[in-house]
């Protein structure tokens, strides 16, 4: 089988490389000449563990090659971003319609077209699927659309897009049981059939349904410190509960799905959508909390960023809301020192921490739990950390540590 992937990213990728493992011949598109090129020499842009030995491998046996054009092919799988649009929060279906009608070429009688992007519900039936059908195929008779959505954790993506359950959504049954086919290459999980529109609306759940939980969180750190509460020991005691699972506060979420995901289903229902709504507004509002700590722990000077990426162990760094902590902090005055091994190699610890006033974890990379706290004493007069995803447990003598457990001791 030969698949076209569209979008060589943090999806599109991985999915290529196990396809070619799987023996299948592949060619991955991308609009980014540089990442063609780079991805042809065998070299990977992004960091996931076990993907770079497979494209290498795949490179060298013919089964895999980057390339700005589609190509024919038995599948075609498009994996490009899916934005929302700021004034009514609607989903950007540009780049996947662009894709679309980038592959129309190609099509030829009897291929599955897959769309793994994030869309809205309602999207393939009523915007994607035209695109076909207006070129002269009858969709579920010549060809074959489906929707199935990705549902991967960075740094195990490799691992979960094979084991994972996989929902597949095709426009019509026969759609549903091409697509299944496609992914029965490599999939071990449960190949889920259903409707297109149904499994659109599951994708964006599940990222609301995680989004919704860590603002509940959110909310409680901002509560403890306001009201002088633990918050952090109040959800360990309360996850004691059997029936209990609370999340753990941060400085805000990143990520192209929780964080993008659920206005999907609020501009379909505005409405309705209130808890949907408000706790996407509460989750906004924590690089602002971040700051408003800040200010209190000390009012100017140097601040040493641990950390740009949203996830913790990748170089992921979409959405991030370390960016907007950044550019709020360097607003009102303060010097910034950035270190994170991971999105940026080149970044040195000691540059960052040389004569800072205070550290701000946003990140929770293993490098940051196990600090050099000797190296740190060295270059700060009284060292602060201020520790927003609490991953710190605890420090040496001399250092001051906040978390979400103890801003009202500020």
């Amino acid at each position: 089988m030969k698949i076209c992937i569209i979008g060589q990213g943090y999806i599109g990728l991985p999915t290529a490389a196990l396809f070619t493992a799987n023996n299948c011949d592949v060619v991955g598109v991308d609009i980014n000449e540089i990442i063609v090129n780079r991805l042809n020499n065998g070299e990977v842009h992004i960091e996931e563990p076990g993907i770079s030995d497979v494209i290498k491998k795949s490179l060298e046996n013919g089964k895999y090659h980057a390339s700005l054009t589609p190509e024919k092919a038995d599948a075609f799988i498009i994996t490009v971003p899916t934005p929302y649009v700021m004034e009514n929060y609607s989903c950007d279906l540009s780049y996947v319609k662009k894709a679309c009608e980038n592959i129309l070429p190609y099509l030829e009688k009897g291929n599955t077209i897959i769309i793994e992007s994030t869309i809205a519900p309602m999207s393939t039936d009523e915007e994607i699927k035209p695109i076909f059908e207006n070129a002269g195929f009858k969709v579920g008779e010549d060809i074959y659309l489906a929707h199935c959505p990705e549902r991967v954790l960075p740094g195990k993506i490799m691992y979960e897009l094979v084991h994972n359950d996989r929902i597949i959504g095709g426009v019509t049954e026969k759609c549903a049981q091409k697509a299944s086919e496609v992914y029965r290459e490599f999939v071990k999980g449960e190949l889920m059939q259903t409707e297109a529109k149904t499994a659109e609306m599951s994708k964006c759940m599940e990222n609301t349904y995680r989004d919704v939980n860590i603002a509940l969180a959110n909310e409680l750190a901002r509560i403890g410190g306001e009201i002088g509460v633990n918050a952090l020991e109040v959800i360990e005691l309360a996850n004691k509960h059997p029936r209990v699972n609370i999340h753990l506060p941060g400085p805000g979420v990143g990520g192209h799905c929780l964080a993008i995901d659920p206005y999907f289903i609020y501009s379909k229902a505005p409405e309705i959508a209130k808890i949907i709504k408000l706790s996407r507004d509460t989750n906004n509002s924590m690089p602002d909390f971040v700051v408003e700590n800040v200010k209190k722990i000390i009012p100017k000077g140097k601040i040493a960023i641990f950390g740009l990426a949203y996830k913790g162990n990748t170089d992921d760094d979409r959405e991030s809301p370390s960016y907007e902590i950044i550019g709020k902090l360097k607003s009102i005055g303060y010097e910034i020192g950035i270190y994170d091994p991971h999105v940026n190699p080149q970044s040195d610890l000691n540059e960052a921490i040389n004569n800072a006033d205070l550290i701000v974890v946003l990140s929770d990379h293993a490098e940051f739990k196990e600090l050099d706290y000797d190296l740190i004493k060295e270059n700060i007069e009284n060292p602060i950390i201020f520790d927003t995803k609490n991953i710190i447990k605890e420090v040496p003598d001399g250092i001051t540590l906040y978390n979400y457990g103890n801003l009202y001791k500020i």
